[in-house]
């Protein structure tokens, strides 16, 4: 009998396992970028509280065509949903759209949340990146930036873009903005070129948490008097707010962006297809000095 029931509990834990839900979590870029392990670890802690699987995959080059081939090779093990961060719709499209035809559900969230609905997914999870940015632009121009430099990591990521377009268009200026890359010494080379090219540029919109600490460097090794204001939380961001460096940071609460597409997957799997109505909007907020302290110890960790 002992043995019976010991098989039987084996058998019973086989067949858990084998039932158990795989997603598999597929991001543009991570490398230098502190952005990305927190929306990892979202995702990681959404699928341990449903007892689910995670795969996380990303290209640490950013190329496009070898993302692509990420997703394709995600969809060929069938998972039970794909979250994936969408950049450039033209590129990643035919990926995302094979994969929704072969009957895997897919959301996509951070970047591309005008093109979602287009590849296919069920739905998307992040900022409206142009009122964000548009947002940070007023606050800058009350704060008494009169021309301003917009510094993008990715020039070929359409949300970045969004987010200068956005801060320039509160202005009623044409976009000036710079491809300064994703590696730390050239944002601070190209940033400190930019500044000493054109001594009018009293305003600065980092569209990343490692370009915002790198150009505080070279903002100070110029000796610049010029307005930082930045994009997401790091603790080094952290720091130069608390210090009256960077004036503000726009918090697109990237743990969300990985917990809830595990969570609505789950839920439109053992659900019957259940949705929340809408797209889930993650941001914008300001954290500024009023409110540092409070969030600080969050900044590379949950937010």
């Amino acid at each position: 009998m002992k043995k019976l029931l010991l098989a039987t509990a084996a058998l019973a834990a086989m067949a858990s396992a084998a039932a158990a839900e795989r997603y598999v979590l597929i991001t543009h870029t991570q490398g230098t970028d502190p952005f990305w392990p927190v929306v990892e670890k979202g995702a990681k802690d959404a699928a341990a509280a449903i007892g689910a699987t995670l795969e996380y995959n990303f290209d640490p080059s950013g190329d496009m065509s070898g993302m692509a081939k990420l997703i394709e090779a995600a969809a060929a093990t069938e998972p039970d949903g794909i979250i994936v961060s969408l950049p450039d719709a033209d590129a990643l499209g035919g990926a995302i759209r094979d994969a929704v035809d072969s009957g895997i559900p897919v959301i996509t969230i951070n970047s591309g949340l005008e093109f979602s609905k287009e590849v296919g997914a069920l739905m998307h999870v992040g900022q409206p990146e142009y009122d964000a940015g548009k947002a940070a632009g007023e606050r800058a121009k009350e704060e008494g930036v009169t021309k301003g430099l917009c510094l993008n990591q990715e020039a070929y990521n359409t949300a970045l873009v969004d987010r200068c377009t956005g801060y320039f268009d509160a202005f009623g200026a044409e976009l000036n903005q710079i491809d300064v890359s994703n590696d730390v010494t050239q944002i601070k080379t190209r940033t400190a070129a930019a500044l000493q090219a054109d001594e009018s540029i009293d305003g600065l919109l980092a569209a990343g948490p490692h370009v915002c600490e790198a150009a505080w460097d070279a903002i100070e090794e110029v000796g610049a008097d010029v307005h930082l204001s930045c994009f997401d939380l790091s603790p080094g961001v952290m720091d130069l707010i608390e210090a009256g460096n960077v004036a503000y940071t726009i918090d697109q609460q990237q743990r969300l962006q990985g917990y809830m597409p595990v969570i609505v997957l789950h839920l439109y799997n053992t659900n019957a297809g259940m949705l929340p109505g809408s797209n889930i909007p993650s941001g914008p907020g300001f954290v500024d000095a009023t409110n540092a302290g409070d969030v600080k110890s969050q900044a590379g960790v949950n937010r």
